[in-house]
């Protein structure tokens, strides 16, 4: 029987990371047991200290074990914790050791949505790759530089060490591990009941781009703020380095310094974004929006909706626009 510890940090918990984990995997339990088979997994809840009693004034939740109860357990799960990161993390150091002696003895681990932050503390992310909430993508990549963050995945899995995107996408992680463990026709049950999309895997039709502007550089802030102004038009990069008296290789090098994007996809994405809010809102047809925001190529203005968003802008607007669809 797989031994599956959910961490109760201290702090302000996500009470949905952990009330449905612990549900996924129970209900594979039941299914198996009305099967005449033996449950495979025993999962206990694990905290710091016997008098650790997390409440947000709603819910209130209490270990059953503490770290030193449990010699060994084979899966880690560590919920996203809310907060200033820091002193989360600091408020949860004594996890720490723990998780690394148990992965040095076998167990895998597992991070959901912003919990990679206390996952990365471990350093046990160090060089892999790894993804979280995508309104967090900056603070993660300023505390661990060293790890390879993908923000629009919605699971990465690399040498036991697993992690989800933002918010409810952790239950598709959860899924996979039901599969990994039980079998595809375990976890397609699984996501019958919990009603869950078993093939998701991105987190890009959900980001909404507000433009990297948390940085000390106000010359490309400037920049990024007459592009946002003039997306409708064509902008060059000689244009908007000469805005900046630098040549155009410094001021590329700067941008992509303060932004993490090249000019080019800087412009893409804020085209994208205020076509998104076109398809979203609008009776506006998708060569409407295409027009409106700068672009007169269709294959080009598709490939890069498609490439940002993970879908195309045609059924993104039937996603997300309730009025088109009832037109349609």
């Amino acid at each position: 029987m797989k031994h599956i510890s959910i961490l109760i940090p201290e702090g302000d918990i996500s009470f949905s990371n952990i009330e449905a984990t612990y549900k996924m995997f129970t209900k594979v339990n039941e299914a198996l047991e009305r099967t005449g088979q033996a449950p495979m997994f025993r999962v206990q809840l694990v905290g710091l200290t016997q008098d650790t009693r997390v409440t947000n004034g709603l819910f209130s939740i209490k270990p059953e074990l503490v770290v030193e109860d449990t010699v060994k357990t084979d899966l880690i799960i560590i919920p996203a914790v809310h907060g200033d990161m820091k002193e989360v993390i600091e408020e949860n150091k004594d996890f720490v050791p723990w998780i690394i002696k148990q992965h040095k003895n076998g167990a895998e681990v597992v991070s959901l949505c912003i919990g990679a932050f206390l996952l990365a503390s471990t350093g046990l992310l160090k060089g892999r790759s790894c993804t979280t909430h995508w309104l967090a993508v900056e603070e993660f990549k300023q505390m661990f530089p060293d790890v390879n963050l993908l923000p629009y995945k919605i699971i990465t899995d690399e040498g036991g060490i697993y992690t989800s995107g933002g918010a409810y996408s952790s239950l598709n992680l959860i899924l996979y591990l039901v599969e990994k463990f039980a079998g595809r026709n375990m976890a397609v049950r699984s996501s019958k009941i919990f009603e869950i999309d078993i093939d998701r895997n991105s987190q890009s039709p959900f980001i909404i781009f507000h433009g990297q502007k948390e940085h000390h550089d106000e010359q490309i802030r400037k920049v990024q703020e007459f592009i946002e102004h003039n997306f409708q038009n064509k902008i060059t990069v000689e244009e908007l380095a000469e805005m900046c008296f630098l040549g155009r290789r410094n001021f590329e090098r700067r941008f992509k310094k303060a932004t993490s994007n090249t000019v080019v996809e800087y412009i893409q994405r804020v085209k994208v974004e205020a076509a998104k809010m076109c398809l979203e809102t609008s009776r506006e047809n998708v060569n409407e929006v295409m027009y409106s925001v700068g672009y007169s190529d269709t294959k080009a203005f598709r490939t890069t909706f498609k490439k940002i968003t993970g879908i195309s802008p045609l059924e993104y607007r039937n996603k997300y626009n309730k009025e088109a669809v009832e037109l349609a």
